[in-house]
């Protein structure tokens, strides 16, 4: 019965880990990972949380205990990185973060720590590698959960003019109220499975309210502006490419990223056809007088986009050029700035990719286009009050047409297609 009992537990936090628009399949490797991760009371509690942000009153409401108690019950999820505590107006607010970008990562963020990190670097390479499911779930739809960032190193004078400030890393690191540094995730992950590359270990840049929650748990590092410039450079040395949160402003994440190890990369030569990551505003091209052949830009390419073709030279039947596949590019310019020939230079695109505002517009975005948006407007533990429904509507109303008859046929709400008929 107790077995029963525990599982049941698990079953409940699935079900609200998949009420987000980035959820987790379920899958006998899921149960196994949540049970290292959570205690099975604790799967229970959790399952009853908001979706969105909530406090300690909310927690003890929906858990119908104490607000003492309910706050060290909170106190111990947030140390263990399983729940984010972030200060607002003076006052601790709690959330729920995803599985991705989110406690998956977070547990292997330091050494240590409350699970068996070679144990479940093994799971996590099952469900995430092995298993596809949940790496097809995570990438689907039009708005990805991350964006690439250019590498300012590869601009002309002339490309540096048409960069917008939130599509700078060193502008990220530079505005952020709080920055921390932390494992690598996905190096750390290789390393129990003895795979792990050279690429620098404690990289991974965090921002904001993430940053100083993380840093409160030992997660992560706060560090200050110039260090960060400093991690940055040395990323670019490693020919690591910038990958973070897909949002214009408040940016919670960068990932210094090698093809060898980061999830996302190795998503994109695997399922190219998914565009898992948001490439920048650039595509590298190739002036074929000037390529050698060396093959240095197809070794720097983490997701596979440069290959090596004949040059068709008479003179030299041997000599190879490099050639750019336009679908599987990101435009993060490492390419660029590994080629000593000076054959690559990065181009502007036609048509310039739509980066959401905040993560609130991203949330929103991806929960119409994965049919979930029902679930952060309607969800039962979230109406504590009306500033949530509020900030949703919010980013709805400013949808272009298409999306707004999406979001209203999933919603199927008298109410709210009233609220789009009147806003017209």
């Amino acid at each position: 019965m107790s077995h029963h009992t525990s599982r049941e537990g698990y079953t409940q936090l699935i079900d609200r880990l998949n009420r987000f628009p980035l959820g987790a399949p379920p899958s006998k490797t899921l149960y196994q990972i949540l049970s290292l991760l959570f205690t099975p009371k604790e799967a229970e509690l959790v399952s009853l949380l908001p979706i969105k942000p909530f406090s300690v009153e909310v927690a003890a409401q929906n858990w119908k205990m104490t607000t003492v108690q309910a706050q060290n019950i909170l106190d111990s999820l947030c140390s263990k990185a399983l729940l984010m505590d972030i200060e607002m107006d003076g006052k601790s607010t709690y959330a729920l973060p995803p599985p991705m970008a989110g406690f998956f990562e977070f547990s292997l963020m330091r050494t240590g720590g409350h699970v068996d990190q070679k144990l479940i670097s093994e799971l996590f390479h099952q469900y995430l590698n092995v298993e596809e499911d949940f790496i097809k779930a995570l990438f689907r739809g039009e708005t990805k959960p991350g964006r690439t960032f250019v590498n300012e190193n590869a601009l002309s004078s002339t490309n540096a003019l048409h960069v917008l400030d939130y599509e700078r890393a060193s502008e990220v690191i530079q505005t952020s109220a709080y920055m921390g540094v932390g494992m690598c995730y996905c190096r750390h992950k290789k390393q129990h499975l003895g795979e792990a590359c050279d690429a620098p270990m404690d990289i991974c840049m965090t921002f904001g309210t993430t940053a100083h929650s993380l840093s409160k748990h030992g997660y992560s590092r706060l560090i200050d502006k110039n260090e960060g410039m400093d991690l940055l450079q040395i990323a670019r040395e490693h020919n690591l490419v910038q990958f973070g949160e897909n949002a214009q402003n408040d940016v919670s994440f960068i990932c210094n990223c090698c093809g060898c190890c980061c999830e996302a990369l190795t998503t994109a030569r695997r399922f190219a056809f998914l565009n898992p990551v948001e490439t920048t505003n650039f595509l590298p091209v190739v002036d074929e007088l000037m390529c050698n052949g060396c093959t240095k830009c197809t070794q720097a390419c983490s997701v596979e986009a440069i290959t090596m073709v004949s040059a068709n030279d008479p003179q030299k039947p041997k000599k190879l050029k490099a050639t750019v596949d336009k679908e599987r590019c990101l435009g993060c310019g490492v390419c660029v700035t590994t080629c000593k020939s000076n054959a690559l230079s990065l181009k502007s695109l036609g048509k310039r990719v739509i980066t959401p505002v905040n993560s609130a517009h991203k949330t929103v975005m991806m929960a119409i286009e994965r049919g979930t948006l029902q679930h952060l407007i309607f969800d039962n533990h979230a109406l504590w009050n009306h500033r949530a429904m509020a900030a949703i509507l919010g980013v709805i109303l400013k949808l272009p047409p298409m999306k707004q008859i999406m979001a209203s046929e999933q919603i199927k709400s008298r109410y709210f297609g009233k609220i789009l008929a009147d806003f017209k």
